[in-house]
């Protein structure tokens, strides 16, 4: 039963990766032959994980979010949890496949609005809510200075890539990720919400 099952994980895995490289390359007017092809599994095998190109476009998006998520789900330091976060955001946002999938998705909006919005939704919006609950819950423990928490997450995550993805997008670099970035962005992040002096 277990093989069985790991069978249908790598097919399913092997489906995701397809439609990464096939909605990078070739946009989201790609075929689902294209992908099929591309992952080397039958059309109706596509349709058997998937009931359409839309749902296949939204996995790729929750799946590509995930690893950066689930550095959230931690109890301790936060400078060592937002550190955390913010190296595999900027890995993710800011490598080649994160900087072409953005640069699709930009010039296709208008063409594909409600693909747009999805990606919004999938992407960007569930990643600055589920950083401000963690921020929220750090405010309201004590660990940070209390603020809007959904301010505070839009401003982390712009300092973190907005100006490195322009460099990505116009200036065609690809040497974006940089570690020592993290760590300045984080310290100048916590120095802006350190929890306010008890007053004597």
């Amino acid at each position: 039963m277990s093989a069985v099952v790991e069978t249908i994980q790598d097919t399913r895995q092997r489906l995701l990766d397809a439609a990464c490289e096939a909605f990078r390359e070739e946009g989201y007017q790609v075929s689902i032959d294209r992908i099929a092809a591309r992952a080397q599994v039958a059309r109706q095998t596509v349709y058997n994980h998937f009931p359409s190109k839309e749902a296949l476009f939204a996995e790729v998006v929750r799946h590509a979010i995930q690893s950066v998520l689930v550095t959230l789900d931690s109890d301790g330091d936060v400078r060592v949890t937002l550190l955390a976060f913010s190296e595999a955001y900027r890995t993710k946002v800011l490598s080649p496949d994160g900087i072409a999938i953005f640069r699709t998705l930009t010039a296709e909006a208008p063409r594909f609005p409600a693909l747009a919005k999805q990606f919004f939704r999938e992407g960007p919006q569930t990643t600055r809510k589920r950083l401000a609950e963690y921020l929220a819950r750090a405010m309201k423990e004590g660990r940070l200075k209390k603020a809007d928490p959904d301010f505070a997450a839009e401003m982390l995550a712009a300092m973190l890539t907005d100006f490195d993805r322009l460099r990505g997008l116009m200036n065609l670099q690809t040497d974006l990720i940089k570690p020592a970035k993290s760590a300045q962005v984080v310290d100048c992040f916590l120095r802006a919400f350190a929890p306010e002096k008890d007053k004597p």
